[in-house]
């Protein structure tokens, strides 16, 4: 009888482990975001997928313009409470004589359960999404476009790390999401494959729009859209970049490949990377009119659900190359840039404020804003090379210190530059080209009047850089032997060039200089308790003094003790103390490090970072813009969205029959038992997957918990 079947059960602790009521307050993960943006002036739906996501109670998006509300959190359902709906769903649709012209929400609370039960897997490719969370995401109408960072907080756990989130222009074109991904057995893979219906694998859309979509293991998917003839179509994906790093995939990052055909199949264009990025883009000009499709897949077939990509098409503004890449702070910079459907538009340079460092510039054409481009500012004398200089006998000559804005022109091109130096001072030749998005592999070499070597670089890791896994920029250091002339060398090791191979050269004396990261970029505190995080020092041309850590503008009620980073040391624990009031939404903190370089007081602020993990073995620490804090009240628990009714007394006396029985047959049941059990029912309904009859009824099968 059911009475007995339910006791049986014995299995209640796994269960238990995966309901929300028993996670612990872990830092919440999520892995993926679908779709990963939207268009202005739109309300939609996202699906997240992660871990450690029980009492999920907020979403944070930073900038402004982009709200967003939880409206769902699933949690990865066990056998147990899979049986329990299955029987449910018997109930309803079975019902007692009467019951169905009663309840009107029948047809809801059924469909509202297979849908539960459709999305859970109980064995997924990867366990960190194996909880899910929906989102209603809203955009206004004047909403700034690009790029945004969206999270999750949860009640204890404060907020998650950040994914990107992109505001676009044109109409959107979302699939369906793709529903959890089973894991593969060896030999057996096509058992876990994605079956689709046929008119599910292409779409037709209309251009210009943003298509998002999910790439299952094996599969393609395709979409079909009209164009004119003469139309140049910019084809753009985002994927590596919403993810930049993937759990448990080689070589860490979904590698995309695009391919368009004309309406016979033939195909006309094909990417599998832009330049150094492996996500693809295709710039294409359409020979007549008629259907066109693209297709997208994974280079060697791989997929999951958290292969997410959005691919702009249309005859949008894209700059392919700026030149300079810098320029002088506070000075007016001329950019003259080259792309394509750029009849029109203008680039905008840095603001006249903007300080050393990198910025973003982007064209704006009729409202609408191309890519965006890094341009690096800094406050040394700026000269351009003068061709032809690629000999030490036609060396351009230059004094020190200086950036030259260059160009390897051609293949197989050097230019070559001439200065003086003493003996014994130090120079340093440091190139900056692919840090910004310039396609050059530099190398330098520096030699004396009599072409010996006295320095050469080709690769040289930067560990501020960023998501960037081929340091391709290069650094040499070398101290003068003698008085007189010497050349520095700059070429691309490959052996290319062209009008984008641009670059930066900064010829001085060493500028010892930091930078600091924090790690993670959020982290959550107990009232009147402490919490701490790990800060990195990022030190440049020879610099090892101490590097004082602080807390700056904190909010009330937050304090902190300042940490001294020792000599010649890397990574350091900063902890903090929240005094204050629990706060409602994660607030931000400001951490700087300060040091004393020669005789100037040098302070920098923090970056927040996430540390991840790339195919198995590389770290990264990959930037964020917010170094998040959430303070809670570890008695606050989140309301139920149904509150579980009691038993009535007749049910009460039920449930102590059942428990009679059970020790009269010999049948050990704790009060634990029981406890977890009922636990577990009211878990369920207060999701509203129960009507209250059938949980008072499973509630009464479990005994009398007294």
């Amino acid at each position: 009888m059911k009475t007995s079947r339910w006791l049986a059960i014995s299995v209640l602790a796994g269960a238990l482990a995966m309901s929300p009521a028993a996670l612990g307050q872990t830092r919440p993960y999520i892995g993926f975001a679908y779709p990963a943006g939207g268009q202005q002036g739109t309300t939609f739906q996202v699906k997240l997928a992660g871990q450690s996501l029980a009492s999920v109670n907020n979403v944070v998006v930073s900038g402004s313009g982009v709200t967003a509300r939880v409206v769902e959190y699933w949690w990865p359902l066990d056998a147990i409470s899979t049986g329990l709906l299955g029987q449910q769903l018997r109930d309803l649709r079975k019902p007692k004589p009467g019951q169905a012209s009663k309840d009107d929400d029948v047809p809801k609370l059924i469909a509202r359960i297979q849908k539960r039960l459709g999305e859970n897997q109980n064995t997924p490719t990867s366990n960190a999404l194996g909880s899910l969370v929906f989102i209603e995401v809203t955009i206004a109408p004047d909403a700034e476009p690009g790029e945004r960072e969206l999270r999750l907080v949860t009640l204890r756990g404060g907020a998650s790390n950040p994914l990107p989130f992109h505001v676009g222009q044109v109409p959107e074109y979302c699939r369906k999401p793709m529903l959890t991904s089973p894991k593969q057995i060896l030999g057996k893979e096509y058992m876990a494959l994605r079956r689709r219906p046929d008119t599910e694998i292409e779409d037709r859309i209309t251009i210009p729009c943003t298509v998002n979509g999910q790439v299952a293991s094996g599969e393609m998917n395709r979409y079909r859209f009209e164009a004119r003839k003469g139309q140049r179509l910019v084809i753009n994906t985002l994927a590596r970049q919403l993810i930049p790093y993937i759990a448990d995939a080689v070589p860490g990052w979904f590698q995309p490949v695009l391919a368009l055909y004309d309406a016979d199949g033939r195909e006309l264009s094909y990417n599998d990377d832009y330049r150094f990025k492996p996500d693809p883009i295709i710039v294409y000009e359409i020979p007549r009119d008629g259907d066109y499709v693209l297709a997208i897949t994974d280079a060697i077939f791989r997929g999951r659900e958290d292969f997410v990509y959005r691919i702009s098409i249309g005859e949008t503004p894209f700059v392919t190359s700026i030149f300079p890449l810098g320029g002088r702070v506070g000075e007016p910079h001329a950019i003259k840039m080259t792309g394509v459907n750029l009849a029109g538009a203008a680039l905008a340079p840095p603001a006249a404020s903007a300080g050393p460092g990198i910025q973003v510039v982007a064209a704006n054409k009729k409202g609408f804003l191309s890519n965006r481009i890094p341009f690096a500012l800094d406050t040394l004398p700026e000269v351009f090379d003068k061709e032809s200089n690629n000999t030490p006998s036609r060396a351009q000559k230059v004094t020190l210190p200086v950036i030259v804005n260059g160009r390897i022109d051609k293949k197989d091109d050097w230019d070559v530059f001439q200065f003086h130096g003493k003996a014994g001072d130090t120079v340093v030749a440091e190139v900056l080209a692919r840090r910004l998005d310039s396609p050059m592999d530099s190398v330098i070499k520096l030699t004396d009047a009599a072409g010996r070597l006295l320095g050469f670089s080709d690769d040289r890791e930067d560990l501020g850089a960023g998501v960037n896994t081929h340091h391709a920029d290069s650094y040499v250091s070398a101290v003068l032997p003698s008085d007189g002339v010497y050349y520095v060398h700059v070429g691309d090791s490959t052996g290319r060039g062209g009008e984008e191979y641009g670059y930066r050269l900064r010829l001085s004396a060493p500028r010892p200089d930091f930078e600091v990261r924090t790690m993670t970029s959020s982290v959550s505190a107990r009232q009147k308790g402490n919490a701490a995080f790990t800060v990195f020092a990022l030190r440049k041309d020879g610099f090892n003094g101490p590097i004082k850590i602080t807390l700056t503008n904190a909010p009330p009620g937050f304090t902190a003790s300042p940490v001294v980073l020792a000599s010649n040391k890397n990574a350091t624990t900063f902890s903090f103390r929240a005094d204050a009031v629990t706060t409602s939404g994660p607030v931000n903190l400001t951490i700087i490090g300060s040091a004393k370089i020669g005789d100037k007081e040098v302070i920098r602020q923090a970056v927040p970072a996430e540390d991840r993990m790339q195919a198995f073995l590389w770290r990264h620490l990959v930037p964020a813009c917010e170094l998040k804090v959430l303070v809670y009240d570890p008695t606050r628990e989140l309301p139920p969205k149904y509150t579980a009714p009691e038993l009535s007394p007749a049910q009460t006396v039920k449930a102590r029959a059942v428990t009679a029985e059970a020790v009269a047959a010999g049948r050990r049941i704790t009060k634990g038992q029981v406890a977890g059990r009922v636990r577990q029912l009211r878990t369920l309904y207060e999701e509203g997957l129960f009507t209250a009859e059938f949980y008072c009824d499973r509630v009464v099968e479990c005994g009398d918990p007294q």
